[in-house]
């Protein structure tokens, strides 16, 4: 009975040892292909967060993959935590303006996290020549937490 104990007590310090490195091997796997569709991937916009309500930083890319559908990157992003906070296109040519309610945008969802890399997929047709400002915008309080004016890669 003790000696079954024993080997039951190893085998599950085995499963646990390979469970500890089965998510790193998956987080490898993942920066591997991660790495693989973005060199596949073609940057078109890139820019830099600032904060307006709240201090905000990253960087946003938009990348045209193959088959033409564009994703927005946020990479070294990091915001304040706030409720019903989106991720969204605008067309407004100074970043410094303010999201009104009649501000054309494309809504590409709701925040992911507020800290860490996120993608977001943009619909098709949208006139990125138009809406050229990534904006964090919580609308419960209509308040734009940071933006990231986009320049031509």
């Amino acid at each position: 009975m003790i000696r079954r104990s024993k080997l039951t007590l190893r085998f599950a310090m085995i499963a646990a040892a390979f469970a500890a490195q089965s998510p790193l091997r998956a987080q490898e796997a993942m920066k591997h292909d991660q790495m693989m569709h973005e060199e596949a991937a073609k940057t078109l916009y890139t820019g830099k967060f600032h904060g307006k309500v709240h201090s905000t930083e990253g960087r946003a890319t938009i990348y045209e993959q193959s088959g033409g559908k564009f994703v927005l990157r946020l990479t070294n992003f990091k915001t304040s935590n706030g409720p019903d906070v989106h991720v969204i296109l605008v067309a407004i040519k100074n970043a410094d303006d303010d999201v009104k309610s009649d501000t054309e945008r494309i809504e590409l969802g709701k925040l992911k996290g507020n800290e860490g890399d996120q993608n977001y997929q943009i619909p098709a047709g949208t006139d990125l020549s138009k809406f050229r400002t990534v904006s964090i915008y919580c609308e419960r309080f209509n308040a734009n937490f940071g933006v990231a004016p986009l320049e031509k890669f």
